[in-house]
């Protein structure tokens, strides 16, 4: 996989945009647009890192469940009663 794709994939990953993932990570905001432009490419080690800590520290946005409504605190609280 190409820099740009894994960039972008690793940024949608963890549910960010790009300014909230840079200002996460510390990396300048246009050093990864650069990166997902393909204009630079990020060393595979960075890469690799990356995504071992959005895995690891599971910065990784939540998975929607399909069909599943979210509970409301009306309905938590009339199951408490």
């Amino acid at each position: 996989m190409d820099c740009k794709a894994k960039i972008k994939e690793l940024r949608e990953m963890t549910g960010m945009n790009r300014r909230q993932f840079c200002e996460y990570f510390q990396i300048p905001y246009r050093t990864v647009t650069e990166w997902e432009l393909d204009h630079r490419h990020a060393p595979e080690y960075v890469l690799r890192l990356l995504e071992y800590y959005i895995r690891m520290e599971k910065v990784m946005k939540e998975p929607k469940e399909k069909g599943k409504k979210p509970e409301t605190e009306e309905a938590v609280t009339s199951d408490a009663e």
